[in-house]
């Protein structure tokens, strides 16, 4: 039975985001019923894909990638999958009308890192954050306002915003193992070896701007959106005031997290602002 396939394949998609990120999936369990799954399902695409290029380190990434990919557009002509995760994500996809530009970018930037190391230009970077992470909020987006063009066309710009901070946060807090590890550099005209409080700033101010206009987005978003979405930018918020305050040298050296005890708590004033209308 197909639909018990799907059934599946919807739960391996929720348990990729339950393993991998707890405060994603925090995040995510705030959003309505009607839309978490879909949410689950775009999460476990992307990250089965940021896992091939990130972590496979004793297998052929470059022939994953590429079987990974032409098993996407598959899944997606055929309407079902084999894997289970592409079954779930181009369920998504057909429901909500995701346009292939915004995968397709997504599996762009993901295949950039499999051999580039360094982005030297603001261009080059730019074009990299749009598809790891803009076009990530995007098909977000596309859930979130049910397929309501008007609405998808006015709250796109703070869509794209908001996850480029989250994006460039995680840059940020994941600076020693990016650089060290994999030899990526991501910010350009910064050498992350000789990362100075002025570089930090520089960075932290451009981040603050990208999510002042997502903010503005939230506040307009649809009810079934609205809690979940800005759960997940208090977190990152909070990341981003514990990165100001350590030193650059200390970023260098290891990964700034949130404890679980203020994940609680975060969540518990998010949905005191939420409930008073504050947002």
């Amino acid at each position: 039975m197909k639909a018990l396939f799907d059934i599946v394949s919807r739960s391996c998609s929720k348990t990729v985001t339950n393993s991998y990120s707890t405060s994603f999936s925090l995040a995510t369990k705030m959003l309505a019923p009607s839309i978490r799954q879909d949410i689950y399902n775009i999460y476990g695409f992307v990250r089965f894909a940021d896992e091939i290029v990130d972590t496979f380190h004793d297998y052929d990434k470059k022939k994953l990638f590429q079987d990974f990919e032409t098993d996407l557009h598959k899944a997606i002509e055929m309407k079902i999958s084999m894997n289970p995760i592409l079954n779930a994500f181009q369920e998504t996809v057909h429901k909500y009308d995701i346009q292939k530009e915004l995968y397709n970018s997504f599996m762009d930037s993901m295949r950039l890192d499999l051999h580039k190391n360094e982005y030297l230009s603001m261009e080059e970077y730019r074009q990299y954050i749009y598809g790891s992470a803009d076009v990530v909020g995007l098909m977000c987006l596309k859930v979130f306002v049910k397929g309501n063009e008007q609405k998808y066309e006015e709250l796109k710009d703070s869509a794209m915003s908001l996850g480029s901070a989250f994006q460039k946060v995680n840059f940020l807090r994941d600076l020693k193992a990016d650089y060290e590890d994999l030899s990526r550099s991501y910010f350009p005209n910064v050498d992350l070896s000789q990362l100075n409080e002025m570089n930090k700033e520089q960075i932290i101010k451009e981040i603050e701007e990208d999510f002042h206009k997502g903010l503005k987005g939230i506040a307009h978003l649809p009810v079934e959106a609205k809690f979940g979405v800005y759960t997940a930018y208090i977190y990152y918020r909070k990341l981003l005031q514990k990165l100001k305050r350590v030193p650059s040298l200390e970023i260098r050296k290891r990964r700034i997290r949130v404890p679980n005890y203020q994940k609680a708590g975060l969540l518990a004033k998010s949905y005191i602002s939420y409930r008073l209308n504050l947002i």
